[in-house]
């Protein structure tokens, strides 16, 4: 009987121990989901080489001193938000990044890539703009946060934003040491505070993916009076961008 109880115990064993596995090896296939780039032509796409990818960006160029940067969510089109963002907002550049894997940008994802490219259009933007705005979307507001906490943005705008990755990984996967296996973390709390910028984090009401303590955790890292915090009623992570305050908000700080 104690063997058979040794030999059970020690099946379960292994196969948490491969569960664990597979979730290291695979945990960028549960982060990033890469789309293609579905809106824009010849006139509206740059290619943005970085050291070791080349970048595709959709864009609206202006001649003068003020643009847009925009990162992501992690299943996010960007493209598709050049219309409404034009616009909006007629008298900014704006610049659409494509991250690696997505819309034709070569290379894979990761968070350590995402940071090094997104510094490297802030610069590549800096020498014809000198007020830049980031705007970061669900996974991308990790990747705004790192840009601002390392340049001189104009104004940061975070829409769904987490106070990391890794809290989120821990609450869907709580019987896994996450802490140890997540390579991407994401965690936006230890920039913030670096953050000088006026910054605006906008939260979904009914926020299925990000939850309404995680958004609060993060606006709490910010120095005093340096964030807001704006809630949109009635509206879900993916919904966000369709209450008829979601641009007008945008519009506010710019």
């Amino acid at each position: 009987m104690a063997r058979a109880v040794t030999i059970f115990v020690a099946v379960l064993l292994l196969a948490y121990l491969a569960l664990c596995a597979a979730l290291y090896v695979y945990q960028r296939s549960l982060i990033y989901f890469p789309q293609p780039k579905s809106w824009g032509g010849p006139a509206t796409t740059q290619q943005l080489q970085v050291k070791d990818a080349e970048l595709v960006l959709t864009a609206r160029q202006s001649t003068g001193p003020k643009a847009i940067v925009y990162f992501g969510g992690n299943a996010e089109d960007v493209s598709a938000n050049l219309p409404s963002f034009s616009e909006a907002f007629p008298g900014h550049a704006i610049y659409l990044l494509h991250y690696r894997g997505y819309g034709g940008s070569s290379g894979s994802p990761s968070e350590a890539a995402l940071q090094s490219d997104a510094l490297a259009l802030f610069d590549h933007i800096g020498k014809t703009h000198a007020e830049v705005t980031v705007v970061g979307r669900s996974l991308g507001s990790g990747v705004a946060v790192w840009v601002a906490s390392q340049r001189p943005v104009a104004r940061l705008i975070l829409v769904t934003p987490y106070n990391s990755i890794q809290e989120l990984a821990a609450q869907r996967f709580p019987w896994f040491p996450i802490s140890w296996l997540l390579v991407d973390k994401f965690e936006s709390w230890k920039y913030a505070p670096q953050v000088t910028a006026p910054t605006l984090l906008i939260a979904a009401g009914q926020d299925e993916v990000i939850p309404a303590a995680s958004t609060e955790k993060l606006y709490a890292q910010f120095k005093k009076g340096t964030a807001a915090l704006k809630v949109l009623p009635g509206t879900s992570h993916n919904t966000v961008s369709q209450h008829p305050q979601y641009l007008p908000l945008f519009q506010s700080m710019l």
